[in-house]
């Protein structure tokens, strides 16, 4: 089920709402504007408010599964990290406000370019780790390039 959730908002939900409001819908939306909106709203929103609900709620699933710490003792801090994680999700549940985009677009990127780059150097990684380093990174660069292009744009 996890691989399941981390395909569904990391690439084919955003996708897919991308492709229904500017090719469908012909609401005249700038694609990248709707690239931001959209992968931060799933990627960030959805995402990132599920996974913190999870670890607030089961802290073992994370701790075990992709960490593969089996110690109790680490389930305060990864609730903690859930409240963290459901602080971003709210932020890029509101991407779908006008002017909302950016700001979760800069936290939530940072956030995922962070964990996957410790996901990277991480020296040992089964499947679920290895899945959430490349969802991280993908999500990371996909929200850094709208970044960049929405901050060139403002300043251009």
């Amino acid at each position: 089920m996890y691989f399941v959730v981390i395909a569904l908002f990391m690439f084919i939900l955003p996708t897919g709402c991308v492709a229904l409001e500017y090719a469908v819908l012909h609401t005249g939306g700038d694609l990248v504007a709707l690239v931001g909106k959209w992968f931060a709203f799933w990627g960030v929103g959805m995402r990132l408010g599920i996974a913190g609900l999870r670890q607030a709620f089961n802290p073992a699933f994370t701790a075990q599964d992709i960490f593969e710490i089996e110690d109790p003792r680490v389930h305060p801090i990864v609730r903690e990290l859930g409240f963290a994680n459901l602080s971003l999700g709210l932020l890029g549940l509101l991407a779908l406000v006008p002017g909302w985009p950016l700001p979760a677009a800069i936290a939530g990127g940072l956030f995922f370019a962070l964990a996957g780059w410790k996901h990277v150097n991480a020296k040992e990684r089964n499947l679920t780790r290895t899945v959430a380093m490349v969802s991280d990174l993908f999500i990371a660069a996909v929200l850094a390039m709208f970044v960049a292009i929405t901050v060139y744009n403002l300043l251009a």
